[in-house]
């Protein structure tokens, strides 16, 4: 007697309907193994998408020139590094005129959020924000990385050369200070300091967990920043590659930086130099670290999950004997018992990686709507390989019992009580 597929999994899903409270506290392991790989993936997604657009509007063809690595606006410095030399704006006209593969180069001055213990503030009549960044950049910066505005103009080279008290603000230190949305024409306090505003960038694309720096900055001339804080040497220095040269623009800037900083050969650098790409691949290298740790964090609920599975499917065998006597009395194969019970296994466990998958994504949902700095995306990936592993730990799990159910003798089996 054959046994077809859809008679197996109508046996299966019979028995697991029976027993279905049994069941649901069988898979529960499964269900919380499949239910953190899955919002840990997605939540991971969603933030890397963020950082990937932060970065490509960087420039993909630019490359960043810094005394250290990671933040520029950042207090926290490696302590390998805090002892380097600065970045001098001399530099820019060196790497203009020694490496062929760059097109253009700009300067950007940042200025510490906190200064001597006191909190940078913007200020105009009737609202003030200490959630603001100040940073100077020569007028060039606008067309390596460019933005759009929503208000006004951008600074020119000529108000850069003269120092001119200009300023044009990021999208949420402008609605924090003029919620009006007037805010071209106006006098903003900043540092203790009074510029004119002439534009307001939109909002800026990407970010990390929803938010992008570039928002709450306000960007001065480099000029103007300069005399007003004679002290800094926070630069950063920016290099625009032609298309297609970024690579050899990169070599072309770190040898040049390795012989005017005289560094030894067998020294690293004294400098961090990097591309958008770069930081991207150095931000999975961490999240993949946390993807390990959730794996390995559901693997033990799969492991319960698993172990739960076996314990019932030979429960199952032994509740079941007489009929699996009955069965081979009238012409089953072992190949069809053992079908039978892998069969229920794997949808025991199946039904657990659904019900994980649907978790996830409430839980992801749900994140996204109460914590909206917090961006998400369930990949398909995440939800087809949480589907195929709950199926596979059934597969695994499942065999043993099935195997022991088709070893059975069907006389012995008929004798069962």
């Amino acid at each position: 007697m054959k046994v077809t597929a859809g008679e197996n999994l109508g046996m299966a899903l019979g028995a697991i309907w029976t027993h279905r409270f049994r069941s649901g506290l069988t898979i529960l392991g499964i269900v919380i193994g499949i239910t953190t790989v899955v919002t840990v993936s997605s939540l991971l997604t969603g933030v890397r998408k963020g950082v990937v657009t932060f970065f490509n509007e960087l420039g993909p063809d630019n490359i960043f020139l810094y005394k250290t690595s990671g933040d520029p606006n950042s207090p926290f410095v490696p302590p390998k590094e805090a002892k380097r030399r600065p970045i001098r704006t001399d530099y820019v006209e060196i790497i203009k005129r020694l490496c062929p593969s760059v097109d253009d180069t700009g300067i950007v001055l940042y200025v510490p959020s906190i200064d001597s213990g006191k909190a940078l503030t913007a200020r105009v009549p009737g609202y003030e924000s200490d959630q603001v960044q100040l940073a100077g950049a020569t007028a060039n910066q606008f067309a390596m990385a460019p933005r759009n505005l929503t208000q006004g103009r951008l600074f020119t080279a000529e108000e850069d050369r003269r120092g001119a008290k200009v300023a044009v603000l990021g999208a949420k230190i402008a609605d924090a200070l003029f919620p009006d949305g007037k805010a071209v024409g106006k006098p903003v306090l900043v540092g203790g300091a009074e510029y004119v505003v002439i534009g307001v960038f939109e909002k800026a694309k990407g970010g990390f967990f929803g938010e992008n720096g570039l928002d709450l900055q306000a960007t001065l001339p480099l000029r103007t920043t300069q005399l007003r804080y004679p002290q800094l040497d926070h630069y950063m220095i920016t290099a625009h590659a032609y298309p297609g040269k970024r690579q050899t623009a990169f070599e072309e800037i770190q040898g040049i930086l390795r012989k005017i900083r005289h560094t030894p050969a067998k020294e690293p650098d004294d400098f961090s130099l990097s591309t958008a790409d770069q930081i991207v691949k150095q931000f999975d290298s961490i999240t993949g670290l946390i993807v390990m740790v959730s794996i390995a964090i559901s693997g033990l609920g799969l492991l319960v999950g698993g172990i739960g599975v076996m314990n019932i499917m030979l429960v199952s065998v032994t509740e079941r004997t007489r009929e699996i006597g009955v069965r081979k009395a009238i012409g089953a194969r072992r190949v069809d018992i053992v079908t039978q019970f892998l069969m229920e296994a794997t949808a025991l466990t199946g039904a657990g990686g659904v019900l994980g998958i649907a978790f996830s994504i409430l839980v992801t949902l749900a994140v996204g709507a109460l914590v909206p700095a917090l961006p998400s995306e369930v990949p398909a990936w995440a939800v087809f390989t949480g589907f195929a592993v709950s199926v596979a730990v059934g597969v695994f799990f499942g065999v043993w019992p099935a195997v022991k159910a088709a070893r059975l003798d069907p006389v012995e089996a008929l004798r069962y009580e």
